[in-house]
């Protein structure tokens, strides 16, 4: 494997299926551009004569979009940033913070990472969207599902304020498992 010496930037996105890793390289003498998605090769040009501009490709289970923007700054210094879904990634990931819940957790020894997509109800664990049962119960919802042979299930409850809206929670083995943020 050759040595990425021409590697720029590298960033981390968190998606329902996981975070990946992306790996941009860019010769500014050769113009030559690759991109990595979680170590695998998506996109390589050679001899590009154009040193800006911008590369597009997808990213996880949910082939969600990505660009890279290529931009000269001064004479031979560019700049390289990451639109994910035609946002840039901030945006992106702040937007993420209101529409899903992310778990991480320990069972028997496995890490695993739970997140609720809450405009689809959706589970993701590990990367493998679940098969779900939703129930309703006295104070609101409960979405079951299993990791391994656990039982678990998200309870979404109103918080009774508008601003706040529902509250969901992630609960494993009749234990309440804390958020995470990412």
């Amino acid at each position: 494997l050759e040595k990425m010496t021409d590697l720029v930037a590298v960033w981390e996105v968190a998606l329902s299926d996981g975070v990946h890793k992306i790996e941009f390289e860019h010769g500014t003498t050769s113009g030559k551009r690759v991109v990595y998605v979680d170590g695998k090769e998506q996109i390589r040009k050679e001899w590009m004569f154009k040193l800006v501009g911008k590369e597009t490709f997808t990213v996880g289970a949910a082939k969600t979009k990505a660009t890279i923007n290529i931009d000269a700054v001064s004479g031979f210094a560019y700049e390289y940033t990451l639109e994910i879904n035609g946002k840039s990634l901030k945006k992106y990931m702040e937007n993420r913070l209101k529409t899903t819940n992310t778990w991480i957790l320990s069972l028997g020894g496995m890490d695993y990472r739970v997140v609720l997509e809450k405009d689809t109800m959706d589970v993701w664990c590990n990367g493998q969207k679940m098969e779900t049962a939703g129930e309703f119960v006295e104070d609101g919802t409960e979405t079951h599902f299993s990791v391994g042979d656990h039982s678990c299930y998200i309870k979404a409850v109103s918080s009774g304020k508008r601003k706040e809206g529902i509250i969901h929670t992630l609960i494993v083995n009749d234990r309440e498992i804390p958020e995470a943020v990412e």
